[in-house]
């Protein structure tokens, strides 16, 4: 029960949030993509696999970051009781469970056709070089948006097995979205960052925050009423969009202090809500 305890630790399954904004780029993607006039059952099961995919992939993922970061994760406070960082768990099991993981994700993957396979392998060194990048550059932020939200296209292509306009428009939005709440989420360590040498965008804009963050959020606000209009949403979805709009200006920046912790986690941890706004606002506008 303790290995289990500690499996749950490492891969963060207690914490939703991560594989949720993992999960919510998937489920646009396919519901803009679905054709709802046909048989809805493989809408729900394509939905249950990028969830269930999001779930497992995240995980693998958290226990390469580990692995990767546990030397600085010792020397952070949030992080330094990490099972990998404390050594309750070894690098060697640590990476056994992460093959494990991404074993059991490619059992989930094959299930979908040909193109979206071979897109998301392709997507593989994205998703294990990221937690490297905080080492050498002040945009790690920009690598987890490029990766977190990939699977917005993996969504399309599992139902049109093609790329187009409308899923790319909303993928570039979205990696603004990320640029965001994990600059907002980054504020929680900036000082450890800084002392042990780690860049993110939470310290390049440490001086003024709201510039850069109103800039995000303007971006993927725009990237939202273009697919609307692309997509021929029908004016249902527009009183969701308005929600979102609301969440990421009154909920989170009107709210914000970078100087807590506490504060910058419960905003962060708003935007699994604002994923599920857009998503059903989507939903409405397809049907």
């Amino acid at each position: 029960m303790e290995q289990v305890k500690l499996f749950i630790e490492l891969t963060r399954l207690k914490k939703p949030i991560g594989y949720m904004l993992l999960f919510w780029p998937c489920a646009w993607g396919l519901t803009l993509g679905y054709n709802f006039s046909t048989d809805i059952k493989t809408y729900f099961i394509y939905l249950i696999f990028f969830f269930s995919g999001a779930v497992l992939m995240r995980s693998a993922g958290c226990i390469v970051n580990d692995i990767l970061d546990r030397k600085f994760d010792k020397k952070v406070f949030r992080t330094k009781n990490r099972p990998i960082a404390s050594k309750k768990i070894s690098v060697t099991l640590a990476l056994f469970y992460s093959a494990i993981l991404c074993l059991i994700a490619l059992l989930v993957l094959i299930n979908f056709n040909y193109f979206t396979i071979i897109l998301a392998l392709a997507s593989m060194p994205l998703a294990f070089s990221y937690p490297l990048m905080k080492r050498y550059t002040y945009w790690p932020q920009l690598f987890l948006g490029i990766t977190f939200n990939y699977g917005l296209i993996l969504g399309w292509t599992s139902i049109t097995n093609e790329i187009s306009l409308i899923p790319i428009i909303l993928y570039l939005g979205s990696i603004f979205w990320t640029l965001g709440y994990d600059t907002i989420y980054g504020f929680q360590d900036i000082n450890d960052d800084e002392i042990i040498g780690l860049k993110s965008t939470s310290i390049k804009f440490k001086k003024n925050p709201l510039i850069f963050l109103n800039f995000s959020y303007v971006m993927f606000v725009i990237s939202i009423f273009l697919i609307g209009i692309l997509a021929e949403l029908n004016y249902l979805s527009l009183i969701f969009f308005i929600l979102t709009i609301y969440n990421l200006y009154y909920i989170q920046l009107a709210n914000l202090n970078i100087k807590s912790p506490k504060i910058c986690f419960k905003i962060f941890k708003s935007n699994n809500l604002l994923g599920f706004i857009v998503y059903l606002g989507l939903l409405v506008g397809k049907i």
